[in-house]
């Protein structure tokens, strides 16, 4: 058992503290939303009156946290100052590049063990324990955070040093949005040349065009019936973070001059779903602005 200090208690963290108190670690958590506290606390975790009175005596520290200043902020504030010696930290958030590397190399120089470790999977795989982590850091450093990652998650890879964790997340979500955007519009003219949607998919779903997107979280109602689809599009992962994400993506390809025209026509299909007002929607209700593409001309 391990003694850690859970930072950031939202629609993914609020799943992944109650997940570690599941698998026995002895979890202190802390968030700027007393609610969130509250229902940490309802899950088993330990609460705390700040970040720094969470850090105080942890083994590990988990972030979950929105933006890259937020994780600037709180371990220049209150992790650096407040964590025992040796502690492994682990920042869970979906941040810049650049960002992750800044505070890792902080934390090195103070003695500390810093991994970028950002997830994917969603809020019922938060929920569920059954994330992806994509870790980025020095590989004793990794060893030491695997257990503790693996009690949140059904897979943690390492996926190279420092910033990597990040980079491989700004690249998956990139490659997310654009199938997504491709099997709306696969549905979408399914239906216009009168193909029945399920058929489409029972079609589909078994030949070239499968996908994640169409098989695990399908953007038409009907013929999967966990999908967002079949809940008027509640999140799930909303439009907005994804478009989020597909902006960490193209800062990241404009620092290294990669080539990447479908993520930037998925950032721009993104923006104007979110700019409609449709934020809050699941990212697979980006089908509705397709139809209504099509219906436009």
């Amino acid at each position: 058992m391990s003694r850690i200090a859970f930072i950031g208690l939202g629609n993914l963290g609020s799943g992944m503290s109650d997940n570690l108190v599941k698998a026995g670690h002895e979890v202190h958590a802390f968030d700027l939303s007393a609610d969130a506290v509250a229902k940490a606390a309802e899950g088993g975790a330990q609460t705390a009156a700040s970040a720094s009175d969470a850090v105080s005596g942890a083994d590990a520290v988990v972030t979950m946290l929105p933006a890259g200043k937020h994780v600037r902020a709180v371990y220049e504030n209150e992790v650096f100052g407040a964590a025992k010696d040796g502690a492994v930290f682990m920042d869970c958030s979906t941040i810049d590049v650049d960002s992750a590397r800044e505070v890792g190399e902080a934390a090195k120089a103070k003695g500390f063990k810093f991994l970028d470790a950002p997830v994917s999977g969603g809020v019922a795989a938060a929920t569920g324990g059954t994330l992806t982590f994509m870790v980025g850091g020095e590989e004793a450093d990794f060893v030491l955070a695997e257990s503790i990652l693996s009690a949140m998650g059904k897979a943690v890879i390492h996926a190279g040093g420092l910033g990597s964790g990040q980079a491989a997340k700004a690249c998956n979500n990139m490659l997310l949005a654009i199938n997504m955007i491709g099997t709306c519009e696969a549905f979408a003219l399914a239906s216009k040349l009168g193909l029945d949607q399920q058929k489409f998919f029972d079609i589909s779903s078994k030949a070239s065009g499968q996908s994640w997107s169409m098989t695990s979280y399908c953007p038409v109602p009907g013929p999967v019936p966990a999908s967002p689809a079949n809940n008027d599009y509640q999140p799930g992962f909303a439009a907005a973070l994804m478009l989020k994400d597909l902006g960490l993506a193209m800062e990241a390809a404009d620092a290294a001059s990669a080539a990447t025209p479908l993520g930037a026509l998925a950032n721009d299909l993104y923006q104007s779903f979110v700019d409609q007002g449709d934020g809050n929607t699941d990212f697979s209700g980006i089908y509705r602005l397709i139809e209504e593409c099509d219906s436009n001309g």
